[in-house]
Order: structure tokens, then C-alpha cells, then sequence
């Protein structure tokens, strides 16, 4: 078992486990998650939530990103300066669609969450470019 400093099992799922988990999502968590889709701007139903709490990944339950790192960046999507525990996310080089980007992944479930940016504000200078539908939100007073 692999923990990250956080306390959390981010130990790599299985195939199976991730097609167990998958079983539960809609189609378009599916294009997203498992295939590397996007959201359009603008319309992910996290973009505008202030409430206090964790996001988690849809798939695994892994706590992704706190909302005191959340910040509004303009481009459509929830944008997030650092992640809950750098060990919860990796970064994947992306050179699809004619662009050199880096897509960030859930650590555990390999989903794909979005792209993370060097155009970010302090204290990190980054941008986790996320899409709604990739990540769950639980309010503080929720959990």
C-alpha cells in the first residue's frame, strides 16, 4: 500500500476495480474521466460553488482539492492554485489537438481531472484547469 503524506491509500487501483467503479457513471462523466474528454466552458456545475469543503474525485473518492485554493481564472472551468497533496494528482505530458499542454490525472484511479497550467496566482504560480464532471464536492459541514 502506498499513502500519501495526507493519510490516503493512493496506491494505483486496478483495471477491474476502475471498470467496477465506472459501472456507476453517466456518459459524460465517462467521456471525461475515462476518455480524456472536456467539458465545455462555462457550463460545469462546480465553476461557481463558494461553499466551504473538499473536492473528490468522482471516480475513487480521493480528496483532490480544498476550496481555499480555488480561485475564479476566467476560463470556464474550476481552477485550483495547489492540489489537496501533491501525492493525490499526477501530471501527464499532453500534445493532442496540436497544443503542449499537461493534463493532470487522479493518482489512484488514473481519471483524467483537466490541465494544469503555469499561469496561476501565488503562492504556487499554477492552475488546475479542472472539469466539473470529474470531481465531487463535499461541504465541510458535510463530511
Amino acid at each position: 500500500m502506498s499513502t500519501s503524506q495526507a493519510g490516503y491509500d493512493v496506491t494505483p487501483l486496478a483495471a477491474d476495480e476502475v471498470k467496477k467503479l465506472a459501472a456507476g457513471l453517466s456518459e459524460e462523466e465517462k467521456e471525461v474521466l475515462l476518455d480524456h474528454g472536456t467539458e465545455r466552458p462555462f457550463c460545469g456545475t462546480l465553476l461557481d460553488n463558494k461553499q466551504t469543503g473538499t473536492y473528490f474525485c468522482r471516480l475513487c473518492d480521493l480528496p483532490l482539492f480544498r476550496s481555499d485554493a480555488k480561485f475564479d481564472s476566467g476560463t470556464g472551468w474550476p481552477s485550483f492554485f495547489q492540489p489537496y497533496d501533491p501525492q493525490h494528482v499526477r501530471s501527464i505530458e499532453d500534445n493532442s489537438l496540436g497544443m503542449r499542454r499537461t493534463e493532470v490525472r487522479c493518482a489512484r484511479c488514473d481519471s483524467h481531472l483537466g490541465h494544469v497550467f503555469p499561469d496561476g496566482p501565488p503562492p504556487t504560480g499554477q492552475r488546475f484547469c479542472l472539469n466539473s464532471v470529474a470531481l465531487t464536492f463535499r461541504a465541510d459541514d458535510h463530511q
